[in-house]
C-alpha cells in the first residue's frame, strides 16, 4: 500500500516510521523501503487484507500520481463476501481506475468488474514483450474507421490479448510503460480504449491522446463521453439483429418463365 495511517493521517512509507495501521482493516503495518521495490506499507503478518491487491511497481504509482492523492486507494466494502476492496483511483465522481500489470485471471477480472461496476481498466501493455508488435501487426492488416478516432477490427486478438476482448467494461491499452513520450515510437504515445462488445472477435477501440484521458476522468467527462458511445454502440447492435430477424422471415422468390411464385424455403441447420 502507498498510505497508511499514523495518528489518523495518510501518511506515505518511510525509513523508521512506526505505529502505523492499515486503512482498510486497522492491523499494523511496517514500512517497506529497500532499493529494488516502490517503497510501500506492508502487513506485519504478511497477509494483505484484499485478495485482489497486487504489488505495486513504478508504473503504478506513476499512473496514480497523476490524480489527488485523496482518490487514491479507497477501501470499498464488499457486502456479499465482508471483504474490503481497495480500489486504485475513485474519483469524486464515483469512477473506479483500476491498473493492472500483472497477468489476471478470468474469475478476478469478471468479480471485479461486478462489484466495481462504474469502472475502467489501464493495463500496462509493455508487459509482455510480444503484446505491442501484435498491435502494430494487426494494424497493418488493417481496421474500418468508425468515426474520427474510432476504429473497428474484424479480429480482436489480433490486436489485443485475448483475455481482454471479453471484459464488460473498457480496457486502456498503454503501450509506453515508463518510457519518455517525447522519444518513443508515435504508436505508444497514445493510449488505445477497447470498447465492451457482444461479439468476442470483433474489437472496437479509440485512439486517445494521453492528457485527454486525465483530464476527462478529472472533470468527470470520461464516463459521459463512454457511456453515450456505448449506448450508441448497443443501439446498433440491437437494430442489426432486428434486421437479420426480418431477413430470415422474409419468404424466397423463385422466378418461373413469365410468373413469380412464392416459395417458402425453410432453413434446416444440418449436422455434419
Amino acid at each position: 500500500m502507498r498510505f497508511a495511517l499514523i495518528n489518523d493521517k495518510p501518511t506515505e512509507a518511510m525509513p523508521d516510521l512506526m505505529d502505523a495501521v492499515c486503512p482498510g482493516c486497522g492491523a499494523s503495518v511496517i514500512a517497506k523501503c529497500g532499493i529494488q521495490k516502490t517503497h510501500h506499507w506492508a502487513h506485519k503478518n504478511m497477509r494483505m487484507c484484499d485478495s485482489w491487491w497486487e504489488t505495486e511497481t513504478e508504473w503504478h504509482r506513476t499512473w496514480k500520481n497523476k490524480f489527488p492523492a485523496e482518490w487514491q486507494e479507497i477501501f470499498l466494502p464488499d457486502e456479499q463476501t465482508g471483504e474490503k476492496h481497495i480500489a486504485d483511483v475513485r474519483t469524486e465522481h464515483g469512477l473506479v481506475i483500476e491498473f493492472q500489470h500483472s497477468f489476471i485471471n478470468p474469475e478476478e477480472r469478471i468479480s471485479r468488474e461486478e462489484f466495481y461496476k462504474k469502472m475502467v481498466w489501464v493495463v500496462d501493455g509493455t508487459r509482455l514483450s510480444r503484446d505491442f508488435p501484435r498491435f502494430v501487426k494487426g494494424g497493418k492488416f488493417g481496421s474500418i474507421e468508425l468515426k474520427p478516432g474510432i476504429r473497428k477490427a474484424e479480429f480482436g486478438y489480433e490486436f489485443f490479448p485475448s483475455n481482454w476482448l471479453k471484459s464488460s467494461v473498457p480496457v486502456v491499452f498503454d503501450f509506453l510503460g515508463l518510457d519518455n513520450v517525447a522519444s518513443a515510437d508515435p504508436i505508444r504515445r497514445n493510449l488505445y480504449c477497447l470498447f465492451p462488445s457482444h461479439d468476442e472477435y470483433n474489437a472496437v477501440y479509440a485512439e486517445i491522446p494521453r492528457g485527454a484521458f486525465v483530464k476527462t476522468v478529472l472533470n468527470g467527462k470520461w464516463s459521459e463521453r463512454v457511456t453515450a458511445f456505448m449506448d450508441e454502440m448497443e443501439q446498433e447492435y440491437i437494430e442489426t439483429q432486428k434486421q437479420r430477424q426480418r431477413n430470415m422471415q422474409r419468404p424466397i422468390y423463385y422466378r418461373k418463365k413469365r410468373s413469380i411464385y412464392p416459395v417458402k424455403i425453410y432453413r434446416k441447420k444440418w449436422r455434419r
